[in-house]
Parts: C-alpha cells; sequence; structure tokens
C-alpha cells in the first residue's frame, strides 16, 4: 500500500480540492506541506460548500489527521479564524485531528504590508500575489530570521526573534518611505494567540514517522501548481515554494521513501490566474464560455482566472519534473457545448518547432501553440461515472492527451461532486 502525492500539473486550480476529499476518504493521514492561505481548495460533500485554505482537506472527515508542514508558511490569525469558520459548518477540530509543525514559519503583519507595497510599486512588473504575505514570509525564512511556530512558546524568544526580523523589514520601509513597524504592540498581539496556536503544535516529522512505521496510509496535499514553481515555474510569475512532488518529502520531514504514487491533477483545458505567459491563452468567446462554464474564480481572491486551450507541452514537462505516475482529469464537462477542441501539441519559437517551454520569459511569451484540432462531442457528460457511456469523441480526446503527455490518466471527473468520477486506477492501490 503506497503513500500517495497529490500535485497539479498546471498552474493551479486544476480541481485538486475533489480529488484530495475523495483520496483523504481512503486515507488515514492528510499533509499539506508547502504554501500558505495564498491557495484554497473546495470541497463539496452531500450538498456542502467548504472552502480551505490553510487546513488541509481531511479535516472535514471524522476519525483522520491533518498535518501542517514544516514546509508551509502560517498566517496564525488566519489559521484560527478558518478553525472557526469550520466548526460553525459543523465540523470538529481540536488538537487530536490536527497537528501543525513546530517548525514552521508565520506570517506576521509586516509581510502581508511588504506584499502589497511591492505589489503596488511594481507597475506592469508586478507579479499578481494574493498580497497575503507568502512571499516575504518565505524570503525571512530562507534568510534565517523568520519567527516559527515554536518561537511562540517564549516572550522572551519571541522578543529577541523580532528584534531581528524587524531590524530588516524596518530598514527596507526607511528606505521606501514607509512607516516603521512598532515591536511591542505585535509581541503583545502574538502572546494573546500563543497558545491558542501551540496547542496543536508537535514534532510533525516524528509524528509521521510513527504513523509510516504503524503502515498508515498518508496523502500528500500540495497546493497551487507545478507551474508555479519557484524553481520550474514561469518565473519571476511563480509562487515562493517548491510545488513539484518532491518538495512533500522537504516540507513534511518524511524521507524521499515515504512518497509513493504521484496523482497529477489536469484539467481538461487550461487556467492561469493573475499576471505571466500563458501560450494557449484564449481572449475571445470561447475563452470566456470556458470560464463562465467553469466558473473560473479563484477559491481564496474571487479573481478571474484566464482560460485556454489544453497545453500537452506543458503538462508533459511538468510531468517529467514531478516524476508523475498517473493524471486525474478534470473539468471535462466543461467542453461539452464546444463543436472543435484543439490541443496544443508543440510550439513555433523565432521560426523553429520545439518540443518543451523555454526558461526564459522573454522566450515564454514569444512562443507560438502549434495546434491538433479534434472534433468535439455536443452532449452531456456531467455526471458520468463509467468510461463506456463518455461520447466516442470525448473518449477519443482523452487518449490524445495520453499519448502527448506520456502519462495514463487515472480518473475522469465529470462534475464538482465526490462521486462524479470515472476512476480507471486508485493510487493507493498501485
Amino acid at each position: 500500500m503506497k503513500n500517495v502525492v497529490v500535485v497539479g500539473s498546471q498552474w493551479g486550480d486544476e480541481g485538486k480540492g475533489k480529488i484530495v476529499d475523495w483520496l483523504s476518504s481512503l486515507a488515514d493521514v492528510v499533509v499539506r506541506f508547502q504554501g500558505g492561505h495564498n491557495a484554497g481548495h473546495t470541497l463539496v460533500i452531500d450538498g456542502k460548500t467548504y472552502k480551505l485554505k490553510l487546513l488541509p482537506s481531511g479535516i472535514v472527515r471524522k476519525d483522520k489527521i491533518s498535518v501542517i508542514g514544516n514546509g508551509v508558511v502560517v498566517d496564525p490569525w488566519a489559521l484560527l479564524e478558518e478553525i472557526n469558520s469550520i466548526e460553525k459548518l459543523g465540523v470538529t477540530v481540536n488538537s487530536d485531528n490536527l497537528i501543525l509543525s513546530e517548525s514552521a514559519t508565520l506570517i506576521l503583519p509586516f509581510h502581508k504590508e511588504m506584499d502589497e507595497i511591492r505589489e503596488d510599486t511594481a507597475g506592469k512588473a508586478k507579479i499578481g500575489t494574493t498580497r497575503r504575505g507568502i512571499g516575504p514570509a518565505y524570503e525571512d525564512k530562507v534568510g534565517r530570521r523568520s519567527i516559527r511556530v515554536m518561537d511562540l512558546r517564549s516572550e522572551n524568544n519571541l522578543n529577541q526573534r523580532l528584534d531581528t526580523v524587524l531590524m530588516h523589514h524596518n530598514a527596507i520601509r526607511k528606505g521606501l518611505g514607509k512607516k516603521v513597524y512598532e515591536k511591542n504592540k505585535l509581541k503583545n498581539e502574538l502572546m494573546m494567540i500563543a497558545d491558542k496556536v501551540l496547542k496543536f503544535a508537535k514534532p510533525t516529522w516524528k509524528i509521521l514517522d510513527n504513523y509510516k512505521n504503524l503502515g498508515k496510509k498518508i496523502l500528500f496535499e500540495g497546493a497551487q501548481g507545478i507551474l508555479l514553481d519557484v524553481d520550474h515555474g514561469t518565473y519571476p510569475f511563480v509562487t515562493s515554494s517548491n510545488t513539484v512532488a518532491a518538495s512533500a518529502s522537504i516540507g513534511s520531514g518524511c524521507g524521499p521513501d515515504s512518497l509513493g504514487y504521484i496523482l497529477g491533477i489536469t484539467k481538461a483545458y487550461t487556467t492561469r490566474v493573475g499576471e505571466g505567459p500563458f501560450p494557449t491563452e484564449l481572449t475571445n468567446d470561447i475563452g470566456a464560455l470556458l470560464g463562465r462554464r467553469g466558473n473560473e474564480f479563484g477559491t481564496v481572491t474571487n479573481r478571474q482566472r484566464r482560460c485556454g486551450w489544453f497545453d500537452s507541452v506543458l503538462v508533459k514537462q511538468t510531468c517529467k519534473i514531478s516524476g508523475i505516475n498517473g493524471i486525474a482529469l478534470t473539468k471535462l464537462d466543461v467542453l461539452d457545448e464546444l463543436e472543435e477542441i484543439k490541443i496544443c501539441i508543440q510550439y513555433e519559437l523565432n521560426g523553429k518547432k520545439i518540443d518543451y517551454f523555454p526558461t526564459a520569459v522573454e522566450d515564454q511569451i514569444k512562443v507560438k501553440p502549434v495546434y491538433k484540432t479534434l472534433k468535439g462531442w455536443k452532449t452531456s457528460t456531467k455526471g458520468l461515472r463509467e468510461n463506456e457511456k463518455l461520447p466516442q469523441n470525448a473518449q477519443r480526446y482523452i487518449k490524445e492527451i495520453e499519448g502527448l503527455i506520456g502519462v495514463k490518466i487515472a480518473s475522469i471527473s465529470t462534475s464538482p461532486e465526490r462521486e462524479d468520477t470515472i476512476l480507471i486506477e486508485n493510487p493507493f492501490d498501485n
């Protein structure tokens, strides 16, 4: 029985919430290993909608352990607010079913302010962040000056750590003509919530090792998508963490031998939120139709997503980089009304055909997609749960994608409801 890592194979928003929810029903432990409250998952269970940002998807299920790993950056106020919100929906959250890594980095108010300052002054060079302080918090982590969950245990230690981090931030704020950040008020605010946060704090690496030794099934839940990876994505229009499957090991404290089946969640077309290159983007009526039928608005920001044709070059590349074993294809039903459907099969750059997405952003902007056109199926696939019941043209489309990306399709999603899934291969059984 393998553990399973779930990652998004595009720019995020691939529909991971539904797939992770289904897998969490089979798992014993669900682990978030990177990102922060900038990435959300929407779960629809028995007609009730849960919108999660920091909490792992397993939290909505009884008898499941949810873990927020060391690779996550945590806004403590946002975490407590999310816990309060989900408890109002009837979900129990306590120190038995939610575990927070004591070494996770905290997002503090000055991180959020720095995020906003940079975006507002960047002009055309803005990244399109969610303005939640994710990037500045990761910068402090790498700069060895961050405040971590464990620092809340000692007021004296917290005082010293705040001196260190604010010396850095206030120097920048002064240079930008902004008011310096006062330490004592922030320290008092943190001490007021310290006990509420610390009751969840534990050495998660040790606990996960124990679960592994007991043969528990662990689901590693990624946020965002591989094309937003700080190393392998469309840099600089990326997030500030590694979103590839390998980071499940680093961001949880589990060795690489703990990772088993890598499942890539892949939308049947392509979307992107924010700025950055997007070779197959459609700014016409078809793009609008995809956005409307797919309800393409961000869970966290409610920003409208840019929509385009499926890009097999990008997905094949992310599958290679992340070692994806199988694909969960989502939102197939969004394409039901189209007469023709196009798939990008390669690019043209400066008059030459290429079969990969170049690294330089100026080349990423210049590449032109080369398409293969397939016939649409013009009939509803919504809610179908058997592969044989899919229209022939839909089956051809799926086979075409599978052949182009070189990875088998493990499941097909035909609506937001968890049960509306065509299961071809169970990741936990492989």
